[in-house]
């Protein structure tokens, strides 16, 4: 028989095969709350947030990219989105609208003359 999951209730039957040892379910479990520290040390050292601020930031968006606010940051987590000349942290934005931000050059002008362009674009008819 295999070893019991450590994490299950005494008696428990359920097998643990998972590394740890633990059942499937408490494994998920530990890996996703391993990831969430991982993620917190990574945006820690990177962006000199501390423990919390990326969870707080999330929330203070309404859960979603401050540009389109169509991402959730579910399947994959939002970026931090931060000035690279002096270094702060502006909010959370998904990875298409953080390339654009990129791709503009963090210029506001750039952003303005696109939004221009889609509102007033002239239709050709081919």
């Amino acid at each position: 028989m295999k070893k019991p999951c450590k994490d299950c209730k005494p008696g428990s039957t359920r097998p643990a095969p998972y590394p740890g040892p633990r059942c499937a379910t408490h494994h998920r479990l530990f890996s996703k709350a391993a990831n969430k520290r991982r993620h917190e040390i990574m945006v820690t050292k990177t962006y000199g947030l501390e423990v919390g601020d990326y969870d707080r930031m999330y929330l203070e968006q309404g859960g979603t990219c401050a540009i389109c606010q169509r991402a959730t940051g579910r399947s994959k987590r939002l970026a931090v989105d931060h000035d690279h000349y002096t270094g702060a942290v502006r909010g959370l934005l998904c990875g298409p609208c953080n390339k654009l931000v990129g791709y503009f050059r963090n210029s506001p002008e750039t952003f303005r003359r696109a939004a221009e362009y889609l509102e007033n674009a002239r239709q050709y008819n081919s």
